[in-house]
């Protein structure tokens, strides 16, 4: 029973450092971090967001369980800009005037 736990505690051992291995080559270090952030994606364009851009992360992170949007690649930037926008003209259809969040 003891080899058993070795070898499944060895290979749990082996999954999280690959995990770790892969979250370090689709983060911010390397080459691909340094394209994902000069399109516009990682910690400067989190920045760059508008308060409705960040509402959108809270409401993705918070209540659809898409976990951390502290640090999103610039894909998943691009569309959260597309669901705010959206936002905004439904708002702007609906009521006719702008929505008070000015777009970044």
């Amino acid at each position: 029973m003891d080899f058993l736990k070795e070898q499944l505690g060895k290979s749990g051992n082996q999954d999280a450092s690959q995990q770790a291995s892969t979250q370090e080559t689709q983060g911010g270090g390397g080459f691909m971090g340094k394209i994902n952030n000069s399109m516009g994606g990682g910690q400067a364009g989190e920045r760059n967001e508008d308060m409705l851009d960040k509402g959108v992360d809270f409401a993705q992170q918070r209540f659809m369980g898409a976990g951390d949007q502290s640090n999103e690649s610039a894909v998943e930037q691009a569309k959260d800009e597309q669901i705010s926008d959206a936002i905004r003209r439904g708002y702007n259809s609906t009521t006719g005037s702008d929505l008070p969040i000015s777009d970044k």
